[in-house]
């Protein structure tokens, strides 16, 4: 006989004609799991000048109506290498298994996940189709690690178009890449 919770949904089972009583309590009732998961969203963007060059990247993300926004660089990096970088970024900001929707304007990050590139790497010995070495592996290694506990949606945007959040991502990534250009420079004419 299912029963309704208090919660109005049906999620757990009382078998016909059982007492409720501490002793039975637990064998009488099953249980479904039901994890309620937060629902994240992040924008994420890299930027490198030149390419390669000094890069950065930024991340912001968007839950239950506040907002996160967190940035970094690397002296010497591609695009790519900050693509992959922002949404490692925004995974390792998350403190506990979450759904995750990834809006991003790079298609390299996108289709690893959603046309499966990363599990035909893996198989085929972190080649690509073309037998040659995956470059970034070690992120793609990263960020495939810190995706397993979340459930990860990946969605491509067109880069600067006038996407808010998008935009802002892209700034955040500027930022981070101008500060570090700027601390290299200071140091360099000490």
């Amino acid at each position: 006989m299912r029963q309704k919770n208090r919660f109005g949904c049906d999620k757990c089972t009382l078998k016909p004609n059982q007492q409720s009583s501490s002793r039975n309590l637990r064998d009488g009732l099953q249980f479904a799991t039901m994890t309620i998961r937060k629902k994240v969203t992040a924008h994420t963007d890299g930027s490198c000048s030149p390419n390669p060059g000094p890069g950065g990247w930024g991340a912001i993300l968007e839950f239950n109506g506040k907002i996160l926004k967190i940035s970094g660089s690397e002296p010497e990096s591609t695009n790519n290498r900050m693509e992959i970088m922002a949404a490692i970024g925004a995974l390792e900001a998350l403190k506990e298994p979450c759904d995750v929707f990834v809006v991003t304007d790079s298609k390299y990050v996108v289709d690893a996940f959603n046309k499966h590139w990363l599990d035909g790497w893996k198989k085929n010995g972190w080649k690509t189709s073309n037998k040659q070495p995956v470059k970034n592996r070690e992120l793609w290694e990263r960020l495939f690690e810190l995706s397993k506990p979340h459930n990860v949606k990946w969605s491509w945007i067109k880069g600067h178009v006038g996407h808010a959040l998008n935009e802002c991502a892209d700034q955040l990534a500027n930022q981070a890449r101008e500060e570090l250009e700027s601390k290299n420079s200071k140091a360099s004419s000490i």
